[in-house]
């Protein structure tokens, strides 16, 4: 069997545990016929014991996207990648505002793109999570052709990842995630995961305040896994050349009310705990667009994959951490 190297960018956080745990399940997975070698990078330190224990085998890097610092320790150490996944980001649209330098510095690849082009061959696949949050949010169901019009910081420095990632990588795929939800990291994350936090909310029988007017199409996170892992599999088995842009969201437009609701209706919650407000009241300190729902036909078409709907996504998340 051959082996393949996957490089994990970001491997601390949210989704990046989720892959960091799925790809090492399917190390010697008999659906294909290489062994995948997982490495993945951080930032933050310490880095978290719970994951040096759960993956042991799995190389970690400490990089830096501003200073470059770090790439050239995977380039000795690890070699080049098959697969880049990468899930690093500033994230929070607030802190884009606040901080615009540091948000472009590590939303918009160009270390990694660029340490990427120092290997001689062409053969890594990049994998890039962008956002909903490109699109403008004036009508509802955005496909990937329509024009990338971001209202704020965040959605600006995503576009401009996308543009440089298309016009300087041989070989991309482009993902256009909405909200990630689900069950919690093995090593927790430090932000409120929002069906956790709804839930945990509501059964302190607190009344809180929904936006009514704003619409996403969350993803559960398992979806997306699976999404890549496709992606990552199609790479490595054909190997030809791969030039992709997807909006990945689930199949339901909802707002954060309805979010509320669903969560309320599987725990058996009060729901009149749950008050509708227009996003409008509320001040957040960053302009956010009011309807980015996502057409995944492309997605469904080209991988065959769809998404659970956002009901199944919550009684799956809820029925995780039941267990935990």
């Amino acid at each position: 069997m051959s082996k393949k190297k996957i490089l994990i960018v970001g491997g601390t956080g949210y989704l990046g545990q989720h892959l960091l745990q799925s790809y090492n399940a399917n190390q010697t997975s008999q659906s294909h016929s290489y062994d995948l070698t997982v490495a993945f990078t951080y930032h933050s330190t310490p880095l978290p014991q719970p994951l040096l224990d759960a993956f042991p085998d799995s190389q970690s890097f400490h990089v830096d996207f501003k200073s470059a610092i770090g790439f050239e320790s995977i380039s000795n150490a690890f070699g080049q990648p098959d697969v880049v996944v990468n899930c690093a980001a500033i994230s929070v649209p607030r802190a884009c505002e606040i901080d615009p330098a540091s948000a472009h510095a590590i939303n918009v690849p160009s270390s990694l793109v660029k340490w990427l082009q120092s290997f001689q061959q062409n053969s890594t696949l990049l994998i890039h999570l962008s956002t909903d949050q490109v699109y403008e949010g004036e009508k509802s169901f955005y496909k990937e052709e329509d024009i990338a019009i971001p209202l704020n910081v965040y959605g600006k420095t995503k576009v401009a990842a996308e543009k440089f990632i298309s016009e300087n990588c041989p070989n991309f795929v482009i993902l256009r995630s909405s909200i990630i939800y689900g069950p919690q990291t093995l090593s927790p994350v430090p932000k409120s995961l929002p069906i956790q936090w709804i839930d945990g909310a509501l059964s302190k029988r607190e009344t809180l305040e929904f936006f009514h007017d704003e619409f996403r199409c969350p993803i559960y996170v398992k979806d997306l896994v699976t999404v890549i892992l496709a992606l990552t599999n199609q790479w490595l088995s054909e190997g030809k050349k791969m030039q992709l842009l997807l909006n990945v969201g689930g199949p339901d437009r909802v707002s954060r009310v309805q979010m509320a609701e669903a969560v309320a209706q599987f725990r058996g919650h009060d729901t009149s705990l749950i008050k509708p407000v227009s996003a409008s009241s509320v001040d957040r300190g960053v302009k956010s667009p009011a309807d980015i729902s996502m057409d995944i036909t492309r997605l469904v078409q080209t991988l065959n994959i769809n998404p659970v709907s956002f009901k199944d996504g919550v009684k799956l998340t809820l029925t995780t951490e039941a267990k935990r």
